[in-house]
């Protein structure tokens, strides 16, 4: 079915376009972007999983860690000719769903 497909040259140059286009940009994004600035506001033991929702959106992946629900937020932006920028904050809660602890990172730094 698909063998006489390849064989038109339109679909080979479009092919080859997207192919190309996909080396040159050399870049891939992973994740979803979320506000960096309202991380201070978090407050262990204090603030729930519905005000965490209410400032940073659904959650871009969720898990576990020693039996504590874990929250991540991230986002990855991976280039071939420009430094990596990336940021997350994972996000573990108590058993009541208050924030039990989180760690936030960034490579977009000063030291």
């Amino acid at each position: 079915m698909f063998n006489g497909l390849f064989n038109y040259p339109k679909f080979k140059s479009v092919f080859s376009a997207l192919f190309l286009g996909l080396i040159l940009s050399g870049c891939a994004t992973v994740g979803k972007d979320f506000s960096e600035n309202k991380v201070s506001s978090i407050e262990i033991n204090t603030t729930s999983k519905a005000q965490i929702k209410a400032l940073f959106g659904s959650p871009w992946r969720v898990g576990s860690e020693s039996g504590e629900t874990t929250w991540t937020y991230g986002l990855y932006e991976y280039s071939a000719f420009s430094n990596t920028q990336t940021k997350d904050i994972v996000i573990r809660f108590n058993a009541d769903g208050t924030v039990a602890s989180y760690t936030f990172n960034t490579t977009k730094h000063s030291e």
